[in-house]
């Protein structure tokens, strides 16, 4: 048994989390400001004597004896990382520094939950890990890859400064239960959209591309990554290399619905990218993981749990 501190375990990913690694047998410290995580995504966890939830923010320092940390606490949809731009590059800047001093006290390993959004608009496809990206430091969007980006900086140096035993992930688009229904991402927005039949907005012209992967998946990845024998440290894409689309998706969550919503078009936010597809081989090479939930098999869940907090929110 693993003592495990999980920040940002009540969001989205981090709740699907908690309840592999506490059925795995460990004991779990769930940390969220609940700024976008939600108490429903792990009320039915609350009851087992090996979870403890703390509110807490992680720009501030937290201290407790661990053996893993995973560190998923920042927004991650642009509505939500854009609400408070500062607060998000300080929540991806001095909360990183804050959980990689408690990993070096601890000497426990940390996972870093970066992103694809490190690679920018990228001018390289799919997406390599040795890319270094192509991303506007000034933009609307620079508070969330900037400080992402930082954040890969401050695992990398803690890690050859410190020897601190520290992992990094890049998570390319990821959908399941336990989105938020106004997430703000493209896939709570079609589905939320669909299911109600009104218009799916689609921003541009639909010929970005996309790639989605099941949050079990993930999970399974992320798992794999921290307990590697290896000592691999990455960073590693972790991300689903079936790419489509934004139109075809759209289409795709119509039929899976049977929703008479049409699609309309509205002008595509500034730094949004092109194009995002992982290349996998090094996660295959070192991990032996890749994605096994199908696209319409995952969507399905999903719109299942969608259709049911619908339901519970009229």
């Amino acid at each position: 048994m693993k003592r495990i501190l999980i920040t940002g375990g009540a969001g989205f990913i981090g709740s699907h989390l908690c309840e592999k690694l506490l059925n795995d047998g460990n004991d779990i410290i769930c940390l969220d400001n609940f700024f976008t995580g939600s108490k429903d995504n792990i009320r039915h966890l609350i009851g087992n004597n090996h979870f403890e939830l703390v509110r807490h923010d992680i720009t501030k320092e937290y201290f407790a004896e661990v053996d893993q940390i995973y560190n998923l606490a920042c927004p991650a949809s642009p509505p939500h990382y854009q609400y408070n731009a500062i607060k998000t590059i300080k929540t991806s800047v001095l909360g990183v520094i804050h959980m990689l001093g408690l990993a070096k006290r601890c000497k426990a390993t940390i996972l870093q939950a970066s992103t694809s959004e490190v690679y920018g608009d990228p001018t390289v496809h799919p997406q390599v890990e040795s890319y270094w990206g192509n991303v506007n430091p000034i933009g609307i969007r620079s508070c969330y890859d900037e400080g992402k980006r930082c954040a890969e900086t401050l695992m990398m140096d803690y890690h050859r400064q410190n020897a601190v035993d520290t992992r990094i992930i890049r998570i390319f688009n990821t959908y399941g239960p336990n989105m938020n229904l106004n997430d703000g991402r493209v896939v709570s927005n079609f589905i939320v959209q669909a299911l109600q039949n009104k218009d799916i907005t689609i921003y541009g012209d639909g010929s970005q591309t996309r790639s989605f992967c099941y949050v079990d998946d993930l999970v399974n990845g992320m798992i794999l990554m921290m307990n590697n024998s290896e000592k691999f440290i990455g960073p590693v894409n972790l991300g689903n290399p079936s790419e489509r689309t934004i139109l075809d998706f759209a289409k795709l969550i119509i039929k899976l619905t049977n929703s008479n919503s049409k699609i309309v078009y509205k002008p595509l936010p500034g730094d949004d990218p092109t194009q995002r597809k992982p290349d996998i081989s090094l996660a295959k090479e070192k991990l032996d993981w890749e994605p096994k939930v199908d696209i319409e098999q995952g969507l399905l869940k999903t719109i299942q749990y969608f259709d049911k907090k619908l339901k519970e929110t009229n």
